[in-house]
């Protein structure tokens, strides 16, 4: 008997994207097969690396889970001692960044965003969007469309909305982040294996590879948020798609620019390393606060009672692991020649209640205050009734000057305990748990129908508050806490209140109050943690395949 020598062969596939989803009207000018054929070269080239990130996620959660808390790396301290490199900074349309609003893509959002008087608009595929198929397409039609001065919409009571404003705000897109998939879209490798699609690499793709030219054109770029890196490492992978992506349209190197939202636990400990991976293509840092809130209790959840927090109103932008990962993130850019943008006010005016729109305006204001006060260089907001307050504040400090660069912060020391002091002496309330239940369930209800940005109680809502209010329910059950009042927080306990908030809404035919309910007490009162509530509910409500 012959015994075969060599390599053993293998099949071999020619790597492809699939369609699975519906098509609706003009959905075949966003998936051209150019396009497609685009997403299947990021995916051959980055999906296995994703992956890989993903992995060392979960790793360094477990090992912080056990005791081992994040530290400054010892491996990167070159880079941060290392005073010569700067970033690429600001690109054409990115020089003044003193006000952006955020927001998601859909026809209106997009016309409201434009004609908003902000400098920046945040273009939202990530936590103002729910990822429904309609969304993710549409919202790319809203952009190219708006890219190209062609955007109107016509809402269902005839009122009739376009872009006015004579000078726009620069785009820049958030895609999804790395944890997220697309099932809608199919990938096959080489060795023939199929698997969902990236959400990060179809939002970041189909944009790019149907705007960058024409924003070029315009005087703009194609710019991007990117959102939930935990490392230098995934930086790093975002930084060769960049490249790759570049050389893939013919656009020279370093055109596209980045800012990054430091929003998680782990990220804080590698600001430098972050920006030193993508200095070719970033712009700056953003103050993520409410994913870094759920990033902090999703690490330190098993920890023990001294890291539990007390109501989420409570853990404010002046508790002491805030105030210490802010002013590090204005030090860090600012060293580096990248901008410091801050974060979001949840506070939100209502046009029928003066006194709601009163107490928004002060609140964001002192929020703006504390913020141009430390050295940002922009803000953002989440309705355009915010923009002169935010305005007014930033410019008292910036005056003529684009930004505070030239601001060094030499006064600012941040160690890592600092960065993990949870303390606030605070209690938990009877209030503040039915607070979080109530968000939880109303949010997720509302995600489930398609709308990712959403005013509850008057204040904006996204998927970031919406995982800390999960989050701080599973905590506090797990870490056996109790309200200021003695009662233990227990599953019982919740599930009354879950009880109670379904018979305080209002319901309606084709609510998901149910399905909402459902998903909140899977994320918040299972014995496992998933690392995303919108992990398990994309995957049981959102994916619908012809």
């Amino acid at each position: 008997m012959r015994t075969r020598t060599g390599p053993i062969p293998t099949q071999t596939h020619e790597p492809s994207i699939e369609v699975s989803g519906r098509l609706g009207p003009r959905y075949g000018e966003i998936l051209t097969p150019e396009a497609l054929a685009f997403l299947t070269e990021l995916h051959h080239r980055f999906g296995a690396r994703r992956h890989d990130r993903l992995a060392d996620r979960m790793r360094r959660r477990f090992e912080i889970g056990n005791g081992h808390d994040p530290q400054f790396r010892d491996d990167t301290r070159h880079i941060r001692d290392d005073a010569e490199w700067k970033v690429a900074g600001a690109g054409p349309g990115l020089e003044d960044r003193r006000v952006e609003i955020t927001g998601p893509t859909d026809p209106k959002m997009t016309i409201n965003a434009l004609n908003s008087g902000a400098k920046v608009w945040l273009a939202d595929q990530e936590d103002a969007t729910s990822p429904t198929w309609e969304n993710v397409i549409e919202g790319q039609l809203s952009l190219r469309d708006a890219i190209r001065g062609e955007l109107e919409f016509t809402s269902a009571d005839g009122k009739r909305y376009e872009v006015t404003a004579t000078e726009t705000p620069t785009i820049v897109m958030r895609p999804r982040g790395w944890h997220l998939p697309e099932q809608h879209l199919s990938f096959t490798d080489r060795t023939g294996r199929t698997m969902a699609a990236s959400g990060s690499l179809v939002d970041f793709g189909l944009y790019f590879f149907h705007n960058a030219q024409q924003l070029i054109a315009n005087g703009r770029g194609p710019y991007f948020y990117i959102a939930k890196l935990e490392s230098s490492e995934e930086a790093k992978l975002w930084d060769d798609v960049f490249t790759f992506s570049e050389r893939y349209i013919g656009i020279p190197h370093g055109t596209i620019r980045a800012t990054v939202l430091i929003e998680t636990l782990p990220a804080a400990f590698e600001m430098e390393e972050i920006l030193f991976e993508l200095r070719d293509h970033c712009a700056g840092l953003n103050a993520g606060r409410w994913d870094y809130i759920f990033s902090i209790i999703k690490n330190y959840r098993g920890r023990g009672a001294r890291f539990v927090l007390p109501d989420r109103s409570e853990v404010t932008m002046t508790v002491p692991f805030m105030r210490a990962y802010t002013e590090l993130l204005v030090k860090t850019c600012h060293k580096r020649g990248a901008f410091a943008i801050g974060g979001m006010s949840a506070f939100i005016p209502n046009r029928r209640d003066p006194e709601v729109t009163q107490r928004a305006f002060e609140k964001v204001a002192a929020d703006k205050k504390r913020e141009a006060g430390d050295g940002f260089d922009g803000t953002w907001v989440a309705h355009p009734d915010l923009i002169p307050v935010a305005r007014a504040e930033f410019d008292a400090v910036l005056g003529e000057h684009p930004n505070q660069l030239d601001r060094q912060r030499p006064e600012v020391e941040v160690g890592a305990a600092d960065l993990i002091d949870v303390h606030i002496g605070r209690p938990i309330t009877a209030a503040g748990v039915h607070g979080n239940v109530s968000v939880g369930i109303r949010y997720i209800e509302a995600w489930l129908r398609g709308l990712g940005a959403v005013a509850i109680d008057n204040l904006m809502e996204d998927a970031a508050t919406a995982e800390i209010s999960r989050s701080q329910v599973w905590q506090w059950i797990h870490q056996d806490r109790t309200t200021e009042d003695g009662t233990p927080i227990t599953r019982e306990y919740i599930e009354g209140l879950i009880a109670q908030v379904l018979g305080e809404v209002d319901r309606r035919d084709g609510d998901r109050f149910d399905d909402a309910a459902a998903v909140f007490r899977e994320v918040a009162l299972g014995n496992d943690f998933p690392a995303f509530l919108t992990l398990p509910a994309y995957s049981r409500f959102l994916v619908e395949i012809e």
